[in-house]
């Protein structure tokens, strides 16, 4: 459910006519509903009320400052996965005990900022990690916590892309080496083990795999509590899918229902990352229709946003709904391909959908946006970085401002030997 919807066939968030915003903020343009981000990011905290449990936001998802100290303001944390989103976590106000590090490669110097900061702990995923952790604790003088992300060998059935459960994928340990792995890793001096991580990929749509993954999770949480380790955390993770299209997801609730006894079960407190089903369906791209082309094999219609903008099309094949922002009951169909202005071929939002026919001028929705579009964006072919808007009721706030050109050279030096001489 979100708060994108219609009112005298204008679409509105919230209170607001996204014809407003076009004229405060012009396009392509990113806008955000706080009802819905809010009412998300609640609908998952207590679905899980039952267990202790902490919501640790996966800020991949959507790194705004605004967003960030939303999920701070109702007591959630946030799952990282480099420097640059430490840093952001913490000047958003997400405390450091509510903060856990992820991700394949983190630097020494990764490690230590987020050492000096007291996260909560690091989700470990690899030996070699690991002993770099220990080493970077050592010259501290500190104790790194730790939970060993471990690789089920599960398949999420989502995109292959953004499946991380399966034996060849990058992330986790094989848990055929779990109990050896953890075993060594206690042995560390600067190490503490607490937990353990299991998260096996995003946009999942279907309750069994999470429900296979915690059962061999649960099954190995038991086997390391005998051999005294004492597993306090277990992250299942996050990656519940939403709706761009026919998707029938599980809300949190039934989410909530199919695993808790198997959460109870390890009794563990319970670190959950989701990122997409809280911000997803909470965001938009507003973009204007340029030209339209046809060319006797399709009908084109060109939109001032491009891939650079929102990646997801273009790498995933993703789909994503396309609403016009003023709609008419007689409008015809059409079958169109919506492109950008960018210099690929790759660069699309829709490739062959039917649609109500449009015009050049005319306001569309790139719905389902709020999650991987503004943080995956770009500046290719030098194109500024677009504006991201939060509305609240009534109210609308610019909680990122329009890059300009300048923005698109600052850092940059041009040598003396280069400049031009007379």
């Amino acid at each position: 459910m979100h708060d994108f919807h219609y009112r005298h066939e204008t679409l509105y968030c919230e209170d607001i006519p996204l014809e407003r915003l076009d004229k405060e903020q012009g396009t392509p343009c990113y806008i955000y509903s706080h009802a819905t981000l809010i009412r998300h990011f609640r609908a998952f905290d207590r679905a899980f009320a039952s267990v202790p449990h902490l919501v640790a936001f996966a800020m991949k998802a959507n790194s705004n400052l605004a967003v960030l100290r939303l999920m701070a303001s109702q007591g959630g944390g946030a799952d990282i996965v480099s420097g640059g989103e430490l840093f952001r976590a913490r000047r958003a106000g997400i405390p450091p005990d509510r903060i856990v590090f992820a991700g394949v490669g983190k630097s020494r110097r990764e490690i230590r900022d987020a050492l000096d900061a007291g996260i909560l702990f690091f989700n470990v995923e690899s030996s070699a990690e690991l002993h770099t952790l220990n080493d970077v604790a050592s010259d501290m003088g500190a104790q790194a916590r730790v939970a060993l992300r471990i690789n089920p060998d599960i398949d999420p059935r989502t995109h292959p892309y953004i499946s991380t459960g399966l034996k060849h994928s990058k992330f986790g340990i094989g848990a055929e080496h779990a109990v050896e792995t953890f075993t060594r890793a206690a042995a560390l001096p600067c190490i503490r083990v607490v937990g353990v991580h299991a998260h096996i990929g995003s946009q999942l749509t279907h309750l069994d795999p999470f429900v296979e993954s915690l059962t061999k999770v649960a099954a190995l949480i038991e086997t390391l509590k005998s051999r005294g380790l004492p597993i306090r955390y277990l992250n299942i993770g996050g990656g519940l899918g939403i709706t761009y299209s026919n998707e029938t997801p599980p809300d949190p609730t039934a989410f909530a229902d199919a695993i808790t006894p198997l959460l109870r079960q390890t009794g563990c407190d319970i670190i959950m990352e989701p990122g997409r089903v809280i911000t997803g369906n909470a965001g938009i791209l507003l973009t204007r229709v340029l030209y339209l082309k046809e060319t006797g094999a399709k009908k084109f219609v060109i939109v001032d946003a491009g891939m650079n903008d929102l990646l997801r099309p273009a790498l995933y094949d993703a789909h994503h709904d396309i609403l016009p922002v003023r709609r008419s009951p007689h409008a015809p169909d059409d079958t169109v391909d919506v492109v950008g202005p960018v210099c690929e071929s790759g660069d699309f939002f829709a490739r062959r959908r039917t649609m109500p026919a449009v015009n050049a001028g005319d306001l569309l929705a790139v719905m389902s946006a709020g999650a991987y579009g503004f943080t995956m964006a770009s500046n290719y072919n030098a194109r500024p970085r677009v504006p991201e808007v939060l509305v609240k009721g009534g109210d609308s706030f610019v909680i990122r401002e329009r890059e300009t050109f300048d923005d698109l050279i600052r850092g940059e030096h041009i040598p003396d030997f280069l400049e031009a001489r007379a």
